[in-house]
């Protein structure tokens, strides 16, 4: 029988497309946290030669059950002014949560949405 592990920056990956995908997302984008993350892990990779996916603006925390692995993953979004909030987040979190599970088998716990920016687009009424 053989096991595989579903790593963070894989969960990550995924969750960050998904976000990225949804209606009224502008961007993905790091908060605070993200960008020291996204600087040691770009360093890295630098001297590695690694072009990864991004994973800028999402963390992961991968947790133990008695039946295998949840996950718990946060998505950093700037939205667009035209959208409402909420319903942005509610769906980043539908979507994020729908496509972890599909494309890792992981059960999702908690999607965790941070609304960190809104760009409002003046050139529209």
């Amino acid at each position: 029988m053989f096991e595989h592990t579903v790593g963070a920056p894989v969960v990550a990956a995924v969750a960050v497309r998904a976000a990225a995908a949804v209606p009224g997302v502008v961007r993905v984008e790091p908060g605070l946290v993200g960008l020291v993350a996204s600087m040691v892990r770009a360093a890295r990779h630098r001297v590695t030669g690694l072009d990864p996916a991004p994973i800028e603006g999402a963390r992961v925390e991968l947790d133990r059950v008695a039946d295998g692995h949840t996950v718990r993953v946060e998505v950093d979004v700037v939205i667009s002014g035209q959208d409402q909030a909420a319903a942005v987040g509610r769906a980043v979190q539908r979507a994020v949560a729908g496509a972890v599970t599909e494309a890792t088998g992981l059960t999702v716990a908690e999607v965790g949405v941070s609304i960190i920016d809104v760009v409002w687009d003046l050139d529209r009424p």
